[in-house]
């Protein structure tokens, strides 16, 4: 294999790729970034196989030649090492030669390296997905949907399935839902897809959503995704993302959700966020995290929190709306922050069912995202 490639160009496709190689491989292919030259261009691939990310670099993309195959072949690279030093690169362009036994050259200015490169046979073979039907995407709003949801999954691996995020597709709208027990998020949207396609129980990583969310762009650009029998394939332009579904069925979690509240207030977004996020700094102090919300008779509410060596923060935030009865609840200001920071509505819906019920916290100008909090039990 021989060939010589623009810097930039395979710089980026290796940073995308490089997101799927595992960072301690139970072996070391694993480790390692896989480079397919052809006369049409190059691909590189990276797995750990839950993840893998494919992206492929044309030999010229109309207006310029991105890189010239003198001879077409394959070689792993530790991509680590590969990564790093392809960034650093003092030239332009750079050479990459691969000789007996994948060792390989790359020259760049007057940098020459040598690597260990290993067999491209033993690489894992990425998942074969049936392309048929796919439903479409905006990048901006995929992210939005992930930024929403993925917080509230459960770090814990006691319970894999909740540290996944559901996603379900039906009459064209698709729908997420996160939660590890204590909390909830859910995002809906409209969506571009085949009539009567549908799919449910598709729970993806965490993490891997994470690392997707880094890939995909801030724009319009459409992403493609094809949902397979345990696995869904991303395809963002010249990038292939392919996640593993996690095993196990996710949990129902709308019998949660109460319908009706004794009271319902509607309060600004930021101005709420500031004061739980100054009381936050002193409840992390005491390591509970609690946070207490009480209405008053004038229509405010107040939130405090206090600690038993540094004192006590209470401050009133005004309400546009108030219906119900007065209320004194408690709650993890933690868990309510992370809540209001995704949440891009100037004034947000927050109905409670009673002390120790399920919180519920919506934007006010669209229906598409919910959140819930269980409160906590106190004395006093």
């Amino acid at each position: 294999m021989k060939l010589t490639i623009r810097k930039d160009q395979l710089n980026d496709a290796i940073q995308q790729v490089s997101k799927a190689s595992s960072t301690r491989p139970a072996i070391p292919i694993l480790g390692g970034i896989k480079i397919d030259v052809n006369h049409q261009g190059v691909t590189l691939t990276a797995s750990d196989t839950d993840i893998s990310i494919q992206s492929f670099i044309p030999v010229e993309n109309g207006e310029f030649v991105i890189a010239k195959v003198e001879k077409p072949g394959s070689v792993v690279l530790p991509a680590k090492f590969f990564v790093e030093i392809v960034k650093k690169l003092p030239s332009d362009e750079l050479e990459i030669e691969v000789k007996d036994h994948f060792q390989t050259m790359i020259r760049s200015g007057s940098t020459d390296i040598q690597m260990v490169g290993l067999d491209p046979e033993e690489f894992p073979v990425l998942p074969t997905i049936e392309q048929s039907e796919s439903i479409a995407v905006p990048g901006d709003l995929l992210k939005s949907m992930i930024r929403q949801t993925v917080f509230a999954a459960s770090t814990s691996e006691q319970t894999p399935i909740l540290t996944g995020t559901l996603w379900n597709m039906t009459e064209g709208q698709l729908k997420f839902v996160a939660t590890d027990r204590h909390r909830l998020a859910s995002r809906t949207a409209t969506v571009e897809a085949p009539e009567g396609y549908r799919f449910s129980n598709v729970v993806i990583s965490g993490k891997t959503l994470n690392e997707l969310s880094r890939i995909v762009p801030d724009d319009h650009t459409h992403v493609d995704i094809v949902v397979a029998e345990n696995q869904v394939l991303f395809k963002v332009g010249n990038v292939l993302f392919y996640s593993r579904i996690l095993d196990g069925t996710y949990p129902d979690t709308s019998k949660i959700i109460p319908q009706h509240f004794k009271t319902e207030l509607v309060l600004p977004t930021k101005k709420l966020t500031d004061a739980i996020d100054r009381a936050y700094l002193m409840s992390r102090e005491e390591k509970t995290n609690i946070v207490r919300l009480v209405t008053q008779e004038d229509g405010s509410i107040e939130i405090s929190s206090s600690s038993t060596e540094l004192g006590r923060v209470t401050e009133q935030v005004e309400v546009k709306e108030m219906t119900g009865e007065q209320l004194r609840i408690a709650f993890n200001s933690k868990y309510m922050l992370d809540t209001l920071k995704v949440i891009d509505s100037e004034y947000i819906f927050v109905g409670f069912t009673g002390a120790m019920s399920p919180i519920i916290i919506k934007p006010t100008d669209h229906p598409h995202s919910l959140h819930l909090i269980l409160p906590y039990r106190t004395t006093g």
